[in-house]
């Protein structure tokens, strides 16, 4: 486990925007940053990252957090995980204390996974550099294609030996339990149960995802097997770290290319990123000859929303071109295609040309999607249905894009290169997006009727406005929690002495709730307040620094959410934040929470009056209670109504 002073060394280190910035294209606005939400899909920055209070957060969706909490979600690592990576990129040792035997259980299964893959491929770069076999077949490949050691270098490209139980044993000798082994999919057990190695015979392409981390391989067979083989490439299956929809080859070495170009070139295979980073366009990904999902889509989105698809000239390539596109769009993403010469693809391409004349080429015969499916879709057609068929396939690629202006613009350009009437065009795009919207209508419906059906299974305390009224208070305990509104409160020792305390606001709240044998409905909101309590001795205790800092992800994202301010008010008209103004706001606040549970409460009682009609005892009991309650709310109602000093 890592020890308190190293997390605090690596907390001071992490800069939020370097951190952020690892992910996000982020541009200067005001004395924050603001970038598109890497957390859920948006077309108009809402993202904003705070360097002065060192978190991040999302208008639109809520998502944010300290520079470990940012990197826990985006990545789904742990916290021992997300501190490990920070303290690698800031070049901080990690000092640990000797782990217990329980949390050596409790190690997480993704971490060990993924230093697996970093020992695997450690392995197959020192075989293809080192290993007789590997300098004459594997290094004998690359140079054949052209490969200089710098960026066989620069892609961890290796070599797996033809012995298929080599890498499997040197793993074992390592130390890695041969379950982990099967996870990654490096190798396969017989029905014997031998451990068989998967890319015995192949050069290796190691997967490197966004984040730096080896999530996969990709294995390419050299010898003479490959004769006749549609399938020369085998890649890792999915796992727990890879996903092969979620990842994009050569995106963490592209990544900062594709930023400061505003574009990212896709293309098919392995070696047609790696030849182009050589020709000096290092702005490329490959999907592996797979559509493109929309986990990618909006992984390059954050990069960049210019696209520019780069396929071999032949009919595989246009069909290659034509796939995922409508999905494309939709995302906003503005996409070029260029097919290549015939018999070329971008790797022979990359090898012939200098970067410039391929920048030049793509400049002069890149192009606009629409139009190239609407010259692919007509070129030759003269049966009338197939025409009608390739129009409306054309006219539903339009339809998905959400700029009107852009829309607009492709459809005035459609009706003239098709030969039809605009009004025509509008007609069946009108009828493609009113269909969308209602599918996305009833998806909503059922996602709420399933909502309001698991609130009716939910007894609670308090109504709906009463959670509103919590979070309320939780985020006043997260802003102000450790400002003291109360000074030289009287209390009893229990020899029955009496002194003088002082009560901040976070020990006012729990005081008020103890007092009613109160609790919030939500769990968290319980466990920052007794947090906030437990810690208001501490010296320079100060809550939302703390909250917001805060190890447990959850909590950290929370209090990010609750400390940032959605409208910021001119300075002239911000309310000023005295202990008299935060005291009479916390004590509304509590009377108002306190009001919504009786009120709660007598909703039930009188339910409770209705069913018991035909039972004298439950009656009588119940209109007690009814009665009771009815006192409490009357006497809460005078105190809203008048002013708490």
């Amino acid at each position: 486990m890592i020890d308190k002073a190293t997390i605090d060394r690596i907390m001071n280190a992490a800069d939020i925007v370097d951190v952020v910035s690892e992910f996000v294209s982020l541009r200067k606005s005001g004395s924050n940053f603001k970038g598109l939400c890497p957390f859920h899909n948006e077309k108009t920055p809402s993202f904003v990252v705070s360097p002065s209070r060192g978190i991040c957060h999302c208008f639109s969706c809520g998502k944010g957090g300290n520079a470990v909490g940012f990197i826990m979600e985006h990545e789904q690592m742990t916290y021992p995980e997300a501190l490990r990576w920070l303290a690698k990129r800031y070049h901080i040792e990690i000092v640990e204390h000797e782990l217990s035997d329980d949390e050596k259980r409790k190690e997480n299964e993704r971490e060990s996974l993924f230093i697996v893959n970093e020992w695997a491929k450690d392995y197959f770069k020192n075989l293809l550099h080192n290993d007789i076999d590997g300098r004459a077949i594997g290094m004998q490949y690359f140079r054949s294609r052209g490969f200089r050691d710098d960026i066989i270098e620069k892609f961890d490209l290796g070599f797996a030996l033809a012995d298929r139980s080599n890498m499997a044993n040197a793993a074992l000798a390592a130390g890695y339990k041969d379950d982990y082994l099967v996870k990654t999919g490096l190798c396969f057990k017989t029905e014997h149960e031998e451990l068989v190695d998967k890319f015995s015979g192949r050069v290796i392409f190691p997967w490197i995802n966004v984040s730096g981390k080896v999530c996969a391989f990709g294995g390419r067979l050299i010898d003479s097997r490959t004769k006749g083989l549609n399938q020369k490439y085998l890649n890792s299956p999915d796992s727990e770290i890879y996903h092969k929809d979620h990842e994009l080859y050569g995106i963490y070495q592209a990544k900062k290319a594709i930023v400061k170009e505003d574009m990212v070139y896709m293309v098919e295979g392995y070696t047609d990123v790696i030849s182009m980073h050589q020709c000096g366009i290092e702005n490329v990904v490959a999907n592996s000859g797979t559509a493109l999902s929309i986990h990618q889509i909006r992984l390059l989105r954050r990069f960049s929303p210019n696209i520019t698809l780069i396929y071999d000239g032949d009919a595989a390539g246009i069909h290659a071109a034509l796939r995922g596109t409508d999905m494309l769009l939709s995302e906003g993403m503005n996409i070029k295609v260029l097919l290549l010469p015939q018999d070329e693809d971008p790797d022979g391409f990359a090898q012939k040309h200098s970067a410039e004349e391929f920048r030049n080429y793509i400049i002069n015969n890149a192009t606009d999607f629409i139009k190239f499916k609407t010259r692919v879709m007509l070129e030759g057609v003269t049966d009338t249905v197939k025409r009608a068929e390739a129009v409306n396939s054309i006219i539903r690629s339009v339809s998905v894009i959400s700029d009107p202006i852009i829309r607009a613009s492709y459809l005035k350009e459609s009706a003239s290169s098709l030969g039809l009437s605009e009004t025509t065009l509008i007609t069946i795009m009108n009828q493609y997006i009113y269909s969308d919207k209602e599918n996305i209508r009833k998806e909503e419906e059922r996602q709420k009727e399933k909502i309001i059906t698991q609130i009716k299974e939910q007894k609670s305390d308090v109504s709906s406005a009463g959670l509103k009224i919590e979070r309320l208070i939780i985020q006043m305990v997260i802003r102000y929690g450790e400002i003291v509104i109360y000074n030289n409160v009287e209390f009893e020792n229990e020899d029955g002495t009496k002194g003088t305390t002082s009560l901040n606001l976070a020990q006012y709240v729990n005081y008020e709730l103890s007092a009613d044998n109160l609790k919030f409905q939500n769990p968290l909101f319980n466990n920052i307040l007794q947090e906030a309590v437990e810690h208001s001795s501490d010296k320079d205790f100060v809550a939302e620094t703390y909250f917001t800092m805060h190890p447990d992800f959850e909590i950290s994202s929370l209090a990010t959410d609750l400390s940032v301010e959605k409208f910021k008010l001119s300075r002239s008209l911000q309310p000023q934040i005295t202990p008299d103004n935060v005291r009479n706001d916390i004590r509304h606040l509590i009377l108002d929470y306190r009001m919504d549970i009786i009120e709660n409460r007598i909703k039930e009682y009188r339910d409770e009056i209705m069913a018991s009609q035909n039972d004298p005892e439950k009656l009588k009991e119940a209109m007690a209670k009814y009665s009771d309650a009815q006192t409490i709310r009357n006497n809460l109602a005078k105190l809203l109504g008048s002013n708490i000093l």
